[in-house]
């Protein structure tokens, strides 16, 4: 094991004890590979299969804080609207939930196997009132999508999964258009982490369609032939500025926050 690999494992025991009220429950199941549920210091309960790529959103949504909560949801209207697109288990969903009480989400979920996570996870918090949860790809059409599904929730299933990493499945999918009827025209917060769909999801919708979103969070991919500079510009030419980039390790990958200048009142 690499000095790298030990260091992050140290840090996840260490963030299973701080960020968690379960700690011995989350390593013992961790190391037998059995489903892990993790019971948050805001209230929350997230189950989660026991493997890699399904519970390490969990840490870097609840320990890292890799989308700067507290920041992303300041000045938003008490009563806003998000849409997380690429919802996983249901780690930003139920959290935006936890933080805001007056907020409503639409949760987009391609993964028919992730999916039931996720719904499961929202039942377990008792926010079917608050909580869509769509069981389908956001593309650039609508329609079919070919995705890699691994079936055990990985974060990685979608367009941009490893080679072998999974099975090749035909879901459902809908536009940003589609998205912003199902929340009847009105949407404040948008958060993406649709494993290299964001190109297709953003570049191919009606400029129109942003007017009422505030906040964009989005983890942007390495994808062939795009590069983040165009999803910069567009949401600038509607209105949603450039505040933070943070470029990971990986040439083309990283996370990128925009916001509106003059958000309205609440």
């Amino acid at each position: 094991m690499t000095s790298r690999a030990i260091a992050y494992t140290a840090r996840r025991i260490r963030q299973s004890y701080t960020h968690f009220d379960n700690g011995s429950h989350l390593l013992w199941n961790t190391l037998r590979r059995r489903e892990l549920t993790f019971h948050t210091k805001s209230g929350l309960t997230i189950h989660t299969p026991g493997v890699d790529g399904a519970r390490f959103p969990v840490y870097e949504l609840h320990a890292d804080d890799v989308y700067r909560m507290g920041e992303l949801l300041q000045g938003l209207r008490r009563n806003f609207v998000a849409v997380d697109i690429g919802a996983h288990i249901g780690s930003f969903t139920t959290a935006v939930c936890a933080a805001a009480p007056g907020a409503t989400v639409h949760a987009y979920e391609a993964s028919p196997s992730t999916a039931t996570w996720l719904e499961r996870n929202v039942a377990a918090n008792h926010l079917q009132e608050r909580v869509s949860v769509h069981r389908c790809a956001v593309s650039d059409h609508h329609g079919d999508l070919e995705i890699v599904d691994n079936g055990q929730a990985s974060a990685h299933n979608g367009l941009t999964a490893p080679a072998g990493s999974g099975s090749v499945v035909s879901v459902p999918c809908v536009t940003f258009g589609d998205i912003l009827a199902a929340a009847d025209g009105v949407v404040d917060l948008v958060k993406s982490d649709a494993e290299g769909a964001e190109y297709g999801i953003i570049l191919a919708s009606d400029p129109a369609h942003w007017s009422t979103v505030q906040r964009v969070v989005m983890e942007y991919h390495p994808v062939a032939g795009h590069t983040v500079e165009e999803l910069i510009r567009f949401l600038a030419d509607v209105g949603l500025d450039l505040v933070r980039r943070e470029p990971a390790d990986r040439p083309g990958l990283g996370n990128a926050w925009f916001s509106r200048a003059s958000p309205p009142s609440s």
